[in-house]
Order: structure tokens, then sequence, then C-alpha cells
């Protein structure tokens, strides 16, 4: 009986994996990955067995029930079985119905977390998700619910709201709905964390100018104290940064060039 390392590979670049992480992996003899990790790691385990148990939200995706199926199967044959997920594989990760399905098969397993786009986005945009004195509180928020309903809510400073990239323009209704006023500030970023991430600044009000920028793309979407930016607003860059931010009062997003 083998046993089951689920790693964060962290969102977009290979480089953002942990070094606990990258250790795990280069142990690995099976790793079933996720559609949205980087190909590059694959140099790391390079004598593993590789199966593609990718899920991708509007897309056909592999059902989690198999996804449990595999990881049990591949346990009992294999002395270690990586999990590799996109981000932190705590958080959206559909990591609690595979930790299940190991217990069940008495599986052991073991969790190496990792960086999560909500971080990502804050880094590439340095806007800090908590702020002294205002933004004391963060909450990272699936827009979708299980039966495929949009929702938004206001239960903290600064809001993070995954799998949203598709309908931005109903967000912005249903952030109203909850609450928020039309002038907060809302931060976009699509494909945190890798090279050609990009990002958009706008307001309720305004966040469905957004939709065309980020349209087909993993996008993140941040709401709040956390989207404000740090003193006067200006162009900074920061390691990997290679994509221009939208300002506020541009209606219809376009990217520019440095």
């Amino acid at each position: 009986m083998g046993r089951v390392i689920f790693v964060s590979a962290g969102p977009g670049s290979a480089d953002l994996i942990t070094l606990r992480g990258l250790r795990a992996l280069q142990q690995a003899d099976v790793v079933l990955f996720d559609a949205l990790t980087d190909p590059a790691l694959r140099e790391f385990a390079p004598s593993a067995r590789w199966l593609d148990v990718g899920k991708r939200g509007f897309c056909d995706s592999t059902a989690q029930t198999a996804i449990n199926a595999a990881l049990v199967r591949e346990a009992r044959q294999a002395g270690v079985v990586v999990r590799l997920k996109g981000g932190d594989a705590s958080v959206f990760g559909r990591l609690e119905e595979e930790l299940l399905a190991l217990d069940e098969a008495g599986i052991d397993s073991e969790v190496v977390p990792g960086v999560t786009a909500a971080i990502a986005a804050a880094a590439h945009t340095r806007r800090p998700l908590t702020r002294r004195g205002q933004g004391r509180s963060v909450a990272l928020t699936t827009a979708m619910t299980k039966d495929g309903d949009l929702q938004a809510l206001k239960s903290a400073d600064t809001e993070v709201f995954y799998m949203a990239g598709r309908q931005l323009g109903a967000l912005a209704r249903k952030l109203t709905l909850a609450g928020w006023a039309g002038d907060t500030p809302v931060m976009v970023v699509s494909r945190a964390g890798c090279a050609d991430a990009l990002s958009s600044e706008h307001t309720v009000d305004t966040l469905p100018a957004a939709s065309l920028l980020h349209r087909g793309r993993p996008t993140v979407v941040t709401v709040g104290a956390g989207a404000a930016p740090v003193g006067p607003a200006r162009r900074r860059r920061s390691v990997g940064d290679q994509c221009p931010q939208v300002e506020p009062h541009q209606v219809e997003p376009t990217i520019a060039h440095d």
C-alpha cells in the first residue's frame, strides 16, 4: 500500500511551488495533476507516470468520483502518489472529498500547503489584502454555488471572489445587492502568478467593463479595502509582471504596452 501526497503547486508559474512541495514531487511514482498546473513541473519528476485529471469550469472535466477512484487505485499499486493541485489544495481544491476517499480506503496522506490565487493576485498588483485600521478581515469566496448559481456577499473588509471571470457583469449586480457601494474599489486579475497575468482596476459600478480584457482566463476579483492602491496610484512592476493595469476611468479596458 502506497501513500498520497497532496502538493499545492501554486497558481501559474512552476517557481511558485514550495521547496517542500518540490521535494515531494521528486519522490513521485505517479502524479495526478490539475488542468492549471504548469507543465514545466514535469521536469522534476521525469520518471513518474503523469495522469491528467484536470477540472475546468464550463468545460469537459474529470468527474470528482473518477478522481477519487483513481487516487485509491494508484495508491494501492504505487509507492508514492502525488496529487498535484493548482493554487493551494485547501482553497476551493475539492480536497475534502479526496481526503475522505483515502481515509475510507485506509490510505495514508499528507498535505503540502501552497500559494493561492488571491495571494498571487495581491502580490502582482502590490495591493495587500489586509490594511492596518481598515482592512482587518479577508474572505475567500467562490462566486458559484454547488448548484451553479452566482452569489456575492459582504462578509469582510476585503472579499476575494474565485471563479467569476465569465460573469463579471452579473457579479457587479450581485455585489450591489449585497450592500457594496458603487464606488468600492475592485481589482480583477486573470492568470495570477503567470508571466502573462493581466490586471485591471474598477469600481463595483464599472466592473462589467473588465469582461472583455479577462475573457476566457482564470480570474479572481478582489473587492473592498484590499483592492485599493497603496499610496498614490502609479505604475509599478514586480518580478514576473509583464502586463499593464487598466485605470478605473477606462470603461473599455485595453492592453497598453510599456
